[in-house]
Parts: C-alpha cells; structure tokens; sequence
C-alpha cells in the first residue's frame, strides 16, 4: 500500500508483483479510496479485470469497503460502478433471453437504431426511450452497484442499465470493467481522467482473414450494391448528405457512429481522423467497387501454394502494382464502411462481420508501417496436401495499445500475481516506471509446499521435453505420479499440460496401460477442452464431487480457461500439478516473428522472451490452488527442468521464498511423503493469534514508518 502510494504521489507508472489470495484487490481498492476522498480532486479510479466474475467480485469488495468507512464515520458521496455487454445488463424481456452476445446486440440494435425509432408504428424498447426521454437521467443514488444490483435499480426507474451505465459513468468514482473498454477509443473518450487498473494489458490480438472470410465478404459487396441502387431510387438525398459529411471530415462522421454506434473501427491516429475521405471512395458505389476490387486481390494471394511473411509496406508495393490501388484509401475503409452501412439503415450487422474484417485489415494495413507482419500460410498444417490458407495480420508489437494508456493517464498500477522477471514487463510494454516492486507472503503458518519431482520412483527423469514427452517410461511415471497424490490429497487435485494435444496423447496412454481406472477408484476424473460450454459442466461436476466428499481430479491445460479465471480456493484445489514447463508451439510463424521484433527492437533474446513466457504461465497455474491466507495446499512441478537454477529464478519471489534444497530435486515417493507430511501439519489446528501479523494498528504502521526513514538515513 505503501509502494502505490508512492506510484500516486509521484503520478508514475508502477509494476508491482503480489502473491495470490493476499487481498490485493481490497489493498488497492481500500488505499486509492481513501487517497480520491482525502484530496479535492477526487481523481477517478478505473479498475479492469478479466472476466465478468473477477468484475462482480472486486464491486462486491469496494462494496464491503465503502460500507466499513461509513460504519467508520465517513460520510461521502461515492459512486462506484461496473460496466459489462448488452449480453449481461438487458433486461427487455424478449431480447435477454438470447444465450450470444453477437446476437443480443444486434436485437438491441434494431429497437434502438436512430433511422428505427423515427419510423412510426414500431415496436421499441421502453427501457431505451425512458431513459432517452428522461432529462434526469443522469442523476442516480451514490453507493456502490454490483452488475445485479445496477440491473435491478434501473430496472425499478425504467431505465436500460446498459445505456444508463454508459450515461452515468462521468460521475463515478470508481468504475470496474473489463481492460479490454480500456484498449476501445470510443470508451477511453467517454472517460476523460482516470487512474489505475489491475490486469497486465497487452494487445496480443491478430486478425485471421481466411478463405470463407474473403468469399462471404464477395457476396456482401453484392447485397450492398443492391441496397445502393435501392436507396437512389427512393432516397437519393440521403446518400447525398453522407458524401458531403465525409467531404467535411472523419470527425464528423465519428461522431455520427458513436451515436449510433454501429461497427468499431480500429485505433486511428489524430492526423487521419481531422482529414476528409479521399474522393475516389466517397460516392458509395465507387467505394463498393474499390472494396470489390480489394477482395479480388486478397483472393488471388491466397492462391498461392508456399508461406509468405512480409511487411505492411512491402505489402502494399504489391498491392499498388497489381491493381493500381493508393495506400491512401485504404486507411478509411473502415470508417467509410461504417458510415455505408449507417445510411443504408442496416441492423442486421452479423452477416457484414466478413466484410467489417477486411475493411479493418485495409486500414490497420496502411496505418502502421511498423510493428506489423503479414504471414500467408497455404496448409493448416506443414502434412496437410488440401490447400485451407489463412492470411494473419499479426501485430508484433505489445506496445501499440497500451501506450497510448500510459501516456494519456497519469498513475497506471499494473499488478498480478505472476509478473517475474520484472526487468522484462517495462522493455516489452514500453514505459518507465516509478515503482518496481515484488512481495513475499507473510504467512502464520507455511501454507504451502512446493515441490520439484524430477523423476519417478524407478530413477527414470520425467520432462515434457519434446525429445522425451512421448517416451512411456516417462508417461508411465507421470501416471504415477498423479496416482500417488491422489491418494494422498483430500477433495480436489488439479492437473495442467502444456497443450490439449499433449493432455489428449497422455490421458490415450493411461487409458491403455488401464490407469486411469486405477485413478477412478481414488477420485473421479473431469477434463477440460477447448469448448467453454462442457468446460464449465465439467468445473461444475467437479466442484460437486469435492463438495460430497469424492474427491475429484481436473485434468487442465496451462493457457485454457481455467488457467486464466478459475479460482481453486479451499478443498477445490489442495494439490495442484504442473505436468511439464508450457512454452508456447515454438514452429510456429507468428511467434517466429514475434521473436525477431523483440530481439531487433527491444534486445530480447528468444531463449529469454519464450522461458519468461512458459514460467509466467505455469506460476499463473499453481497460483490457483491459493487463494486466502486460510487456504493451503501443494504445488507439484513436474520436470527436471525446475531443478535448474535459472528456470527456478523465473518464479514469482513468493513462491521462491517458500522453496528450500529439501523440495528441489525429488523422486515421487520422496515427494509423495513430504506431501503427507505437509497436510498432516496443516490438519492441526493454528497456533496462538491468527491476525498476529497481518492486521496492523496506526501506532505499527507509524513504527514502520519511521524505521524506514532511519534506515535511509
């Protein structure tokens, strides 16, 4: 708390590093609070988080806080709120029963389009038009709102919470949403200051435009040349006016589309945004021709049988030369095409997300010369003989979208539990920061054990070294290994592999060699895979079985969705076992190019940028299985490779402070034993005071203080 106060006083950046299950979220939370009410310019706090449910559990806390500073004596005007998708805040009956967010929000676009109310005797959203018509709107109670409760409050006045939020959010104190709002100009324009949030972000994103993509997008230019000729017919004045707003400028029509808000387009830089559309694309039957002969063009590359990387600019060299088109077009495609489909009055924006991609690509294509790559591949695969190509246009550098984060806010605060090494986060985002900072756990009594299991009880090294993941003595011992701690851990055991391949080939040949119904009379047994709907049947069966006393394991894959937000707190996750160190599919060309980008523009080794990847990620993973200083439980790594010096050193320093030479280096049975032995002591109930070290009064704090004052003197 200390360290982000510093962060604050000093309106830098910080990086700082906290064990999980600690409370960061309340620290942070309880400190910038009180640092907004005690200096009169109540600077805003934006907190983003990953998933919906990280969102409604920090509003839940900042709820528990501001209730504790008023039962305190505090009474403020504090308002705190949650921003999420149409998908989780509509309440109109008929249009939040839909189960995708996709089709929610075009439902919602065809009852609250502006050409769409202005027509008479159409069913509207009463919700939308109360709140359009209400000219208090604006105003609402202060307190903090969970998603549930924001819904019901405007629910009770009338009110759409969705577009209520989005009109209340300037007066918010405190507003939680997904980093992703942050990353989307149209949300960082609404929010003129703010202050902190609490994800890594790094904009990793590449858009795939693949064969089907290129043909569907033919058969929209179609349908929009037909709407084209429809509209001129009926209502030539209205394509009219659009030509001369785009002669007036972007701006204009920006605008325009933030009030109807029909497609995002991609981050563009000030100087295009003040210039007017090029002449050749402003008439809308000259702009469908142009996109017409830009599809033909993507469709001629993707004929080509061999793997092409190149640059954005060698790209349009191309480009230019084949079919004579000016990279000065191209920026605005988007705009221009969300501006068409505006004046066309089309709602239905799911059978245009083709053509959307293609038009991002054009003006992604020709607004960045750097930081950029192009990799066209003709197989899914280096065996495949059927030709499935895909074009990527990958963005190699992290820094692209949250600089402009780290330049426009004053005090950005970026913490997790899994940062280390430190060095490496400030070269690859980009900025210099004012605090640094990694924490050790202080803990009343040593929570949990981790352990290295270098080889089997039969001396043979297990790794998942790609030389000898698929050797049988090693599957066997990894079997083994999983066996032995079923045995011993009570409720829940979770698994991480490096890949679902690797998970699938492994769980094949346990089921050969008859061990998995070994594992069944122990504990059952849930596998996670790449579908989220039997993902979260599979936790939810699980959380069943740890809950009536079976036991169960989850067999997961580090990088999936449960290793990215699902929380193994208490008996859901005693042990946990990393089968191996997750590095990332090393073959393949996006990150080959990514690598380069990083050694020639940051001095970052391959060797380097990969391992601090893989370490990252498996830290992330046995994170999971502590989640509150009540909690314990065992982490197992699983590969010789952790016994090394350097890849130990890449851990989070709370979980290096925990490890000593007796856990390092083990054979299962060795482990296994020290495991009994670690949930024997923690069956004891807790010597003396619990809150002895964690719960401080002002005279400790004070005390600290001013020891470490002295000891900088």
């Amino acid at each position: 708390m200390r360290d982000i106060k510093r962060t604050l006083d000093a309106q830098g950046h910080s990086l700082l590093e906290m064990p999980s299950g600690t409370g960061k979220t309340i620290s942070l939370l309880s400190l910038i609070v009180a640092y907004q009410m005690h200096y009169p310019e109540k600077r805003k706090l934006i907190y983003c988080s990953r998933t919906v449910p990280e969102i409604e559990k920090a509003l839940e806390e900042l709820k528990r806080l501001i209730s504790y500073r008023e039962s305190m004596g505090k009474k403020e005007q504090f308002l705190g709120i949650g921003l999420t998708s149409r998908k989780n805040l509509c309440v109109h009956p008929e249009v939040s029963k839909e189960k995708q967010g996709v089709v929610t929000d075009a439902k919602c676009r065809n009852l609250t389009a502006p050409w769409i109310r202005n027509q008479p005797d159409v069913e509207l959203c009463s919700f939308f038009e109360n709140l359009e018509n209400n000219s208090a709107a604006a105003s609402i109670q202060s307190g903090v709102y969970t998603l549930e409760d924001f819904k019901e409050y405007s629910k009770g006045n009338g009110f759409c919470p969705y577009y209520f939020a989005r009109k209340v959010l300037p007066y918010a104190n405190v507003i939680i949403y997904s980093y992703h709002y942050l990353l989307d100009p149209k949300v960082a324009e609404v929010i003129s200051k703010d202050l902190s949030k609490d994800s890594i972000v790094v904009f990793d994103e590449a858009i795939d435009i693949s064969k089907p993509n290129l043909d569907a997008s033919a058969r929209c230019l179609s349908e929009l040349s037909q709407k084209i000729e429809t509209m001129k017919q009926s209502n030539s004045e209205k394509l009219a006016s659009e030509y001369t707003r785009l002669v007036e400028g972007l701006r204009e029509a920006q605008i325009a589309r933030e009030e109807a808000e029909i497609m995002p387009s991609p981050v563009l830089p000030d100087d295009i945004l003040q210039e007017s559309v090029p002449g050749n694309i402003r008439r809308a039957e000259h702009f469908v021709a142009f996109l017409r002969r830009f599809v033909e063009y993507l469709k001629t590359r993707m004929r080509i049988f061999h793997v092409v990387a190149e640059t954005p600019v060698s790209f349009l060299r191309h480009l230019k030369l084949d079919t004579l088109i000016e990279p000065k077009p191209l920026k605005f495609c988007a705009e221009r095409l969300s501006s068409l489909i505006r004046t066309l009055e089309i709602n239905d924006l799911q059978d245009y997300r083709p053509l959307q991609k293609i038009a991002a690509f054009a003006t992604l294509v020709s607004t960045y010369q750097t930081g950029f790559m192009l990799i066209h591949e003709p197989f899914e695969n280096d065996l495949d003989t059927i030709p499935n190509p895909v074009l990527h246009f990958t963005c190699l550098d992290a820094t692209l979208a949250i600089k402009p984060v780290f330049d426009r806010f004053s005090s950005v605060i970026v913490t997790s539990g899994t940062l280390s090494p430190l060095e490496l986060y400030p070269k690859i985002l980009g900025f210099e920061p004012a605090v640094v900072q990694s924490y050790q756990m202080t803990l009343v009594r040593p929570c949990f054990l981790p352990l290295i299991v270098t080889r089997g009880s039969d001396q043979v090294t297990v790794s998942s070294k790609f030389e000898v993941r698929n050797d049988m003595a090693v599957v066997r011992n990894y079997g083994n290994i999983l066996l032995e701690f079923a045995k011993i851990t009570p409720d829940g055991l979770v698994c991480f592999f490096p890949s679902y391949l690797y998970m699938e080939s492994i769980v094949a040949a346990w089921n050969e060699l008859g061990m998995l119904q070994e594992f069944l009379n122990y504990k059952l047994i849930f596998i996670e895979t790449p579908d989220a709907a039997e993902t979260s049947i599979a936790l939810e069966s699980y959380r069943e079985a740890c809950d009536n006393g079976r036991g169960a394991i989850l067999l997961s894959v580090a990088r999936g969705k449960v290793s990215e937000g699902v929380d193994f707190d208490h008996q859901y996750g005693r042990t946990v076992i990393l089968f191996g160190i997750p590095y990332q599919y090393t073959e393949s060309r996006i990150l080959k190019a990514r690598l380069e980008y990083l050694r020639d523009n940051n001095q970052i080794r391959e060797n380097d940028f990969l391992s601090f990847d893989a370490i990252r990620h498996g830290a992330q993973c046995v994170g999971r299985v502590i989640r509150g200083k009540q909690d314990y439980g065992l982490m197992v790594f699983a590969d010789k490779r952790f016994a090394r010096q350097d890849k130990r050193t890449k851990l989070p320093k709370w979980i290096v402070s925990q490890m000593d030479d007796a856990g390092n280096n083990l054979s299962t049975d060795m482990a296994v034993s020290m495991g009994k032995k670690f949930f024997k002591d923690m069956a004891q109930p807790v010597a003396g005071n619990p809150m002895g070290i964690s719960l401080w009064n002002e005279e400790q704090v004070n005390q600290k203080n001013s020891s470490d004052v002295d000891m900088r003197h």
